[in-house]
């Protein structure tokens, strides 16, 4: 590839990072600490775009003849996918992603010896992870006595409307939802990928996922409020 294309390329990748760090949209992609690593990989990779580019136009201007080799102009089409990731930026894993793939609590360590939750707050906010462990591996006795609030965004297990979050480690490539089911007071045709607060309490209730056949715990519901996409829509 042509020195001048590489620069391009460079400055193109290097710009889309510092993008991404800029709008949140990386938290589509990674965990939030990666912040701390893609804006220094932006910079640097800026940084080697410019010298590249400088040594291009520092060699064109010594060259006696005036005239590049002709390298394939194919490969500039390198470009292409950089260009699309500036254009548009993906979103989120939500629930297409979700209806494919099975709970992730079966995978959490078995853990005992959960805290208590706090008597002072009426709903208890906790995430859907925590949750779930609690409801199957503490069998809910943390759970009991509490208004539980939940956020997540519905799916569908066949006809059955779920509330679910995408559980990552790494990045959105180990991407695994953790899944809960709806008991009481359900509003009916819940919209498919729609974000909602659950206000409700536990239930002994079980069931299991279609897909890996692990448990999936339920809540039943008191309330249920839409809510706008949060800026990180993973756990």
């Amino acid at each position: 590839m042509r020195r001048d294309a590489q620069a391009v390329i460079l400055l193109l990748v290097g710009g889309g990072m510092l993008r991404l760090a800029w709008t949140g949209d990386y938290l589509n992609y990674v965990k939030p600490y990666a912040f701390w690593l893609i804006v220094p990989a932006g910079v640097i990779l800026l940084a080697v775009a410019a010298i590249t580019g400088w040594n291009v136009f520092r060699a064109k201007r010594e060259a006696d003849d005036g005239h590049g080799h002709g390298e394939p102009k194919v490969a500039w089409l390198l470009l292409a996918p950089v260009v699309g990731m500036l254009l548009v930026a993906p979103d989120a894993l939500g629930s297409y992603e979700a209806e494919r793939t099975g709970t992730v609590i079966g995978a959490e360590e078995n853990r005992s010896n959960y805290p208590d939750l706090p008597d002072d707050v009426d709903p208890v906010p906790i995430t859907l992870l925590d949750y779930a462990a609690r409801a199957i591996f503490d069998e809910g006795e943390t759970l009991e006595g509490h208004r539980i609030q939940l956020r997540g965004f519905i799916l569908y297990e066949g006809d059955e409307p779920q509330l679910a979050r995408m559980v990552v480690s790494c990045c959105a490539a180990d991407a695994r939802p953790v899944k809960i089911g709806f008991d009481g007071d359900v509003p009916a045709n819940l919209e498919q990928d729609r974000w909602v607060e659950v206000v409700g309490v536990y239930t002994p209730r079980q069931g299991r996922d279609e897909i890996n056949g692990e448990l999936v715990p339920y809540i039943e519901v008191e309330s249920m409020t839409n809510i706008p996409t949060p800026d990180n829509e993973y756990q």
